[in-house]
């Protein structure tokens, strides 16, 4: 197992073959992938914590629990509230931070704080010759030149490895709690999240869980009671609502509905747009919408998967929008489009990034075709 940056290094420039980038092993969408596993489970811990500067440095394979529960003893957290794909699709293993950042997996907060991107403030990380590359620091705005924090975020293993990165950390609230509207169409869902989210009280998640909108409001005690008060009367309009300060928000962050279900899909379109792609679906397909109708799940269980996911991806494509085939069996992730095909001259420029941090093709080749 390898335990520092420089084995880390040593082991991509000898490759001879492809490599397939593993953390926790909690994230493995894509492609079907063949060559040697580079495991970096080892590459972990805290090298800096500093509470006063809302800053905390960690290498890449450091469990994102061990993360949030250090924070949690400065009452502090990861404001981008990183969603955990394991229960999702049966994975066994442990989320990583790595895996968080190259996935830029953000949960229902990022309405309101923003992207795990947005939080990145430095990387370390080895590219495919094995050269050791550092970009960024430990401050907001300590960039020069090209921003490679930013392009590694998302980038799924793809550029480069992540050895380490530097985040921005925010202090935990003191109360939240859930306005719920139940027993909503998907249409009158979106209206009422997107009133919600334009409203003067500071909405910190919106989403359409098991035929309810559950709107969270987060802050100082006093505050939050105001807030709520406020939003029920502005949204009594769409039904009944009522307050739910225990919401289960990692039922909605982790698509917990949706577990268990053989083939699952995430969407992402303009808000006023989910309630269209909802409609297209057939009636066997299980969903629920994040981010005001902006993010959709979709799952289900039998049919044509095939079928099914070229055909979603074609709707999508018409709304802008794109959609990623989360979890499905082997045979089906071979022969589809992982991700939603790309415009030509994105396909060029990606290709052309990838030849510069790759030149020889060996990191996580053939995960985003």
């Amino acid at each position: 197992m390898l335990e520092t940056e420089a084995e880390v290094a040593e082991f991509i420039s000898g490759a001879t073959q492809p490599l397939i980038i593993r953390g926790g092993g909690t994230r493995s969408v894509g492609r079907p992938l063949a060559g040697d596993v580079l495991e970096l489970s080892g590459l972990s811990g805290v090298t800096l914590y500093e509470p006063g500067a809302l800053t905390i440095v960690v290498r890449s394979g450091t469990p994102v629990r061990e993360i949030e529960d250090l924070l949690e003893t400065e009452n502090q957290r990861l404001a981008f509230e990183p969603y955990d794909l394991s229960g999702l699709s049966g994975a066994s293993g442990i989320s990583t931070i790595g895996g968080v950042m190259a996935t830029n997996a953000s949960g229902p907060r990022r309405i309101q704080a923003g992207a795990a991107r947005d939080y990145a403030l430095g990387v370390r990380f080895v590219d495919g010759t094995g050269t050791i590359i550092k970009n960024g620091g430990r401050v907001m705005k300590n960039v020069t030149g090209y921003d490679l924090v930013k392009l590694m975020m998302g980038s799924r293993g793809t550029l480069g490895v992540l050895t380490e990165v530097s985040l921005k950390v925010l202090p935990s609230v003191e109360q939240t709690t859930t306005l719920v509207i139940k027993k909503v169409s998907p249409h009158k869902a979106v209206s009422a999240m997107s009133r919600a989210l334009s409203s003067p009280y500071e909405v910190s998640g919106a989403a359409w869980i098991s035929g309810a909108v559950w709107l969270r409001i987060e802050g100082f005690s006093a505050s939050v009671a105001y807030r709520a008060a406020a939003l029920q009367k502005v949204l009594s309009p769409f039904g009944e609502n009522y307050l739910m300060p225990d919401a289960d928000w990692s039922e909605v962050r982790d698509a917990k509905p949706l577990h268990g279900l053989d083939n699952v899909w995430r969407v992402s379109v303009k808000p006023s747009d989910g309630p269209a792609i909802l409609n297209a679906l057939s009636s066997d397909c299980q969903t629920l919408m994040d981010w005001g109708g902006g993010l959709i799940w979709v799952g289900n269980t039998g049919g044509d998967v095939c079928a099914i996911h070229n055909a979603l991806q074609a709707h999508t494509a018409v709304l802008g929008g794109h959609a990623t085939l989360i979890k499905a069996s082997e045979t089906v992730r071979s022969s589809v489009s992982i991700f939603q095909p790309e415009a030509s001259d994105i396909v060029l420029l990606s290709s052309q990034l990838r030849a510069r941090f790759d030149p020889r093709q060996i990191l996580n080749r053939d995960l985003l075709t």
